[in-house]
């Protein structure tokens, strides 16, 4: 069994969490739209990450949705002392599955106690703010407004701490004048790392970073380097993506997501990879390589 000790720990808010977690989407159906294929399977996938040391859950109550967060409720509630859900508002589906913009006051107060309700608590651990100025990816624009009413939201007790989703480094700043930030959520691996430079900001201030597709997404990493030197550790290019991830910086805090309890321990076993220097110059080439293409 993986030790997800060796990963470490950090900050998230006033609670520390184990650096590998797990991350919710992929138990909804097909788009993270309406139930899974297998309900009992989803919640044995969330029963083994806590019985094998989780304790820092990534959702949505827009996934499904509210498919993920009654699936956590089901498999984890009463919950253990210790597990961090971490939540996001922001966006809403359509009865066509398309992902769109929930940026109102009101939208927003609803998605809190939607939440609030699916997961069966009466405060949120962490809530993100996705930005959805542009569905496909990050775009400029002011985010004060959105924010300031989950700050209020925060202010009421209906949440504890506030963190950010698909934003840029401007976005970032901007929020910091506004209220405290724990945590920032942004598409990041070993391929594609626009982030770079925003992660070790974010370490040098203490705050978590916590990239979504960290093994690619939709399209996984596919790298001969990386498959090459997977080979050479006895492990799966994918472990050694989430390996890379650990070891690129202290604030970084992972939550792959699967709807297989195969896949999760495979992940999890990242955990136990240790990736000398030599290696991590020839992994850090991949994302110099990608970004130039």
């Amino acid at each position: 069994m993986a030790d997800l000790d060796k990963a470490g720990t950090y900050a998230l808010g006033d609670r520390t969490v184990k650096r590998l977690g797990y991350g919710a989407m992929q138990l909804a159906g097909p788009q993270v739209f309406g139930p899974p294929r297998d309900q009992a399977g989803a919640i044995a996938v969330l029963r083994e990450a806590v019985a094998r040391g989780v304790n820092h859950i990534d959702t949505s109550d827009f996934y499904g949705p509210h498919v993920t967060n009654q699936l956590i409720r089901e498999a984890l509630h009463p919950y253990p002392d210790d597990l961090v859900i971490v939540t996001k508002i922001g966006a809403k589906r359509g009865a066509d599955a398309s992902w769109n913009p929930a940026f109102s006051a009101e939208e927003l107060t609803r998605a809190v106690h939607d939440n609030l309700r699916n997961l069966g608590v009466d405060v949120l651990d962490v809530v993100n703010l996705r930005i959805m100025f542009d569905v496909h990816g990050l775009a400029e624009g002011s985010i004060e407004a959105p924010l300031t009413v989950l700050a209020d939201l925060q202010r009421q007790g209906l949440v504890r701490h506030i963190g950010l989703s698909n934003v840029t480094a401007r976005q970032v700043a901007e929020a910091r004048s506004i209220a405290d930030i724990v945590c920032v959520q942004n598409a990041y691996n070993l391929a594609h790392r626009a982030d770079d430079a925003l992660v070790d900001e974010l370490a040098a201030a203490g705050t978590a970073y916590v990239p979504f597709f960290p093994l690619g997404g939709f399209s996984p990493l596919q790298s001969t380097t990386l498959s090459s030197l997977a080979e050479q550790l006895g492990a799966t290019p994918l472990q050694v993506a989430l390996a890379w991830l650990l070891r690129r910086a202290p604030n970084i805090l992972l939550i792959p997501g699967t709807s297989s309890v195969e896949h999760l321990r495979e992940n999890l076993t990242a955990a136990d990879l240790m990736l000398p220097d030599d290696m991590m110059a020839e992994l850090n080439s991949i994302g110099a390589t990608s970004e130039a293409s």
